[in-house]
């Protein structure tokens, strides 16, 4: 619900609170109203407010009774602004350095710079020197690689020969592998839409048509397809877990002039710290079948009812997310604070252990024993609680709907108390998924289904860049330089974890 809501104008939520408000004052003074009805739609009324005037994110509105600025300041004025500045000037340039600026890293290169006193020195000797340094940058610099072949001719004319061209990513192409990973990790990392990097190009007297560049980009992708196919591979055969969804605008060629909502289906396996993006047109079930067909072992999800199916089968062990329950009763502060507080307060016990294994570094065994001591007496204080409330809730209020979410769920709340691998919420899988509602912010849409799917290819990758902090520029340029020659055999030499284990990063 809040998801279709977030995507409705200012002036249509406006109207959607004041058809709400309305409703209510009419159904408060019919007296034939249940209670049920008017307590609905207040809590949903509560919830339509704070996403409109909340702190989901900062809205600015202009103000129509605003001046206009003056076009020209007055003599008097400017003379007294250039005063001020002149003071700021020289105090800035007095003040003392700060003395606790953080270290520069010792890995970069240094550029030395020797200054000497003016004047006559030589009767003087160098009794020391001290040291200031900056950290500085250069713009991305483009260049040109020339490969240059001799040719040998045999004496007899009977043969020639040159020495064979490197592997090149695009065969006859001009875009080497370090600007190809330059434009990929710029686009799907740094969220920076093609046309914006042509225009970098151009600042630097550098004129690429954008076709140019999108094909470029198509072929770079299109090389992964070989590593990715064994990613979906070995996602396959993990035994544990976490799946989410999100949408993307996806242009179809068979709706003109309107973008298809297409979906990626994310895979995250804490494990192995892996993730896999996977791109399907629908958000029904169907579209998990090709990684959850077959699937066995532990399945975490939110409450989408599509992940239900793959839960209840024999070989499945269905995890709920402990995240988006709390998140239900955080909903319900408005509708009703006290028990709400109740709910959530003991949520926030069960987090507890989970700080408290993470920051002593405890190993799976010693994770479950801490969680049956720590956790499970909260569990059954809560769930003996939900169980006597939910009796006197109504159903369609907020409250209602957050026990009824918990209570449903309780088996799969509790799960992940039969391992210390296992973990409490989803939140790490969402966490991949960020990327993509950052981009999309962007570059709005994929141009076609297929683009889409090659955007899951990266986005997969980048992510795992991510969770084993790899630079992901450096291993894509790594690994456009080496998928075409690399024995098929060490493939998974190329994952982002692996490349920072050969690197010695």
């Amino acid at each position: 619900m809040e998801k279709e809501l977030e995507n409705l104008s200012k002036e249509d939520l406006l109207k959607v609170i004041s058809s709400q408000q309305k409703e209510i004052t009419d159904l408060s003074k019919s007296s034939s109203v249940k209670d049920e009805k008017i307590d609905y739609l207040e809590s949903q009324l509560a919830m339509y407010k704070r996403m409109q005037f909340g702190q989901k994110r900062e809205r600015f509105e202009g103000d129509p009774a605003q001046t206009m600025l003056p076009f020209h300041a007055e003599p008097a004025e400017v003379e007294q602004q250039q005063q001020e500045v002149k003071q700021k000037i020289e105090y800035i340039c007095k003040r003392p350095n700060h003395k606790g600026r953080a270290k520069l890293p010792a890995h970069l290169p240094v550029e030395e710079i020797e200054i000497h006193p003016e004047g006559d020195l030589s009767q003087m000797i160098c009794i020391g020197r001290e040291i200031t340094e900056e950290l500085e940058c250069e713009p991305a610099k483009f260049y040109i690689k020339r490969y240059i072949r001799y040719k040998y001719a045999a004496k007899d004319k009977s043969a020639v020969a040159i020495a064979e061209l490197p592997e090149r990513v695009i065969d006859k192409g001009i875009p080497g592998a370090s600007l190809l990973a330059m434009i990929l990790t710029g686009k799907y990392q740094d969220h920076l839409p093609l046309y914006r990097q042509k225009q970098i190009f151009a600042r630097e007297n550098i004129q690429i048509a954008s076709s140019t560049i999108e094909g470029w980009t198509r072929q770079a992708l299109e090389k992964l397809e070989p590593l990715y196919e064994q990613l979906v591979f070995d996602t396959k055969a993990q035994g544990y877990l976490q799946v989410d969804e999100t949408p993307i605008k996806v242009l179809d060629s068979d709706k003109k002039g309107a973008a298809h909502q297409g979906y990626y289906w994310v895979y995250h396996a804490p494990l192995e710290g892996t993730v896999l993006f996977d791109y399907s047109p629908t958000r029904g079930g169907i579209a998990a079948v090709p990684m959850l067909g077959n699937f066995k072992g532990y399945l975490q999800t939110d409450g989408y009812t599509v992940y239900e199916k793959y839960g209840k089968k024999k070989e499945v062990t269905h995890l709920a997310c402990w995240a988006h329950a709390r998140r239900e009763f955080e909903k319900s502060l408005d509708n009703d604070k006290q028990r709400a507080e109740i709910a959530l307060l003991m949520i926030q016990k069960l987090y507890a252990p989970e700080r408290k294994a993470k920051q002593e570094n405890l190993n799976a065994e010693q994770i479950k024993e801490l969680r049956l001591v720590e956790s499970l007496p909260v569990i059954n204080e809560l769930g003996k609680w939900i169980f006597q409330e939910i009796k006197n809730t109504l159903p369609k209020s907020q409250i209602g709907k957050a026990m009824a979410y918990a209570y449903a769920r309780w088996d799969a709340l509790s799960a992940y108390l039969y391992d210390g691998n296992l973990l409490i919420d989803n939140n790490l899988v969402e966490n991949a998924i960020r990327p993509v509602a950052l981009g999309r912010k962007n570059y709005l849409f994929a141009g076609s289904h297929e683009a889409a799917q090659r955007a899951a290819m990266i986005y997969s990758f980048f992510a795992i860049c991510k969770k084993h902090q790899v630079n992901p520029f450096l291993w894509l340029k790594h690994t456009l330089e080496n998928i075409m020659s690399i024995n098929h055999k060490n493939l998974k030499d190329l994952y982002p974890q692996n490349f920072k284990k050969s690197a010695g990063l």
